[in-house]
């Protein structure tokens, strides 16, 4: 389902890193960053909860937008109940929407904020999505203290925190389109190669919103994925082509991909994965260099692994999803 839309659009964006992302090549587009992954708290939780309460505040302090004064907020993160997004926007006066799509959960919240303003419905909307590497290790795979290599497949979840301010007054970057993915299920149950699993929905959605707006891969300056990582980046590009003809050689990247130095920081594997992953590159990276019109137009698509460790137990497979956003400079 592909939406259009005509007065949404964003007054400005808040990112919060944590020690790996520092050490990543885009650290300078990030408004914080940590040394290490407790941030003055005593528990991994905790320390997410934090995270999220660093960008909306740092997000308020750079709009001058006052809490009371914001009609929605709606976001994510991977933690049981979506805690730490939870309680992180404690304290807003109005309503609050959780989300969850695993990592695609950026996009999906722009999704149900920009259709709500376009809507016209309320007049504007923070989103916000968080993960932590080590509260997120705890919840889906071995106790960390198991010690046991991951093969190079795997990826690695980033720790950090992202806000955006969505509104109808006008500003110089518009949401212009936006494209809802389905469920995907490509037989695929290794929790440790999550960017095949993840691929196929970026395909999907990608082909669908293309074929939409009757467009083709060069209309955008840059089409981004969340976080396929090395391998599942060179299987959407493969696919691509070889199915469909279209070429994504030259103006496609990955956000798993781009967050971290692969080359040195090797504990990172095949790249960044979690909400906070295109969370980081699309509302730190690619806002910024909207703004600076480097890039005009560009498809923002945040991938997500539908992933229960309860269901991988029962022998069943791992699910996919992608949502694709469209951000344009007015």
């Amino acid at each position: 389902m592909t939406f259009k839309y005509d007065n949404v659009y964003v007054l400005d964006t808040a990112t919060v890193g944590g020690p790996y992302e520092k050490k990543g090549p885009l650290k300078k587009y990030y408004d914080k960053t940590y040394d290490d992954l407790y941030f003055g708290e005593d528990s991994f939780e905790k320390a997410e909860v934090k995270l999220v309460k660093d960008s909306l505040n740092i997000l308020h302090k750079k709009t001058g937008v006052k809490k009371g004064d914001v009609d929605l907020i709606i976001g994510g993160d991977l933690l049981n109940q979506i805690s730490a997004t939870t309680y992180g926007a404690l304290g807003y006066s109005k309503s609050f929407i959780g989300t969850y799509g695993a990592c695609s959960t950026s996009v999906e919240s722009m999704i149900i904020a920009s259709s709500l303003i376009d809507s016209k419905r309320i007049n504007n909307a923070i989103v916000t999505v968080s993960s932590h590497n080590m509260s997120a290790e705890k919840q889906y795979r071995n106790p960390t203290e198991y010690g046991a290599p991951r093969p190079h497949s795997s990826t690695f979840t980033c720790t950090g925190s992202a806000s955006m301010f969505l509104t109808n007054k006008k500003t110089s970057v518009k949401v212009e389109s936006s494209t809802l993915g389905k469920i995907i299920d490509y037989s695929q149950n290794d929790p440790n190669d999550m960017g095949r699993v993840m691929a196929p929905a970026a395909i999907d959605t990608v082909k669908k919103h293309l074929d939409d707006l009757k467009r083709k891969p060069e209309y955008y300056d840059l089409i981004l994925t969340g976080d396929l990582g090395v391998y599942g980046k060179e299987i959407f590009k493969d696919y691509m082509k070889s199915e469909y003809n279209l070429d994504f050689s030259n103006n496609y990247n990955d956000c798993g991909v781009m967050i971290y130095d692969l080359n040195n920081q090797r504990e990172c594997l095949a790249g960044g994965s979690g909400p906070v992953c295109s969370g980081l590159v699309g509302f730190g990276y690619l806002y910024n260099e909207l703004k600076k019109k480097k890039y005009k137009k560009v498809l923002l698509v945040a991938t997500g692994a539908l992933f229960s460790p309860t269901m991988l137990y029962q022998k069943e497979n791992i699910y996919s999803i992608a949502n694709a956003v469209s951000l344009e400079v007015v």
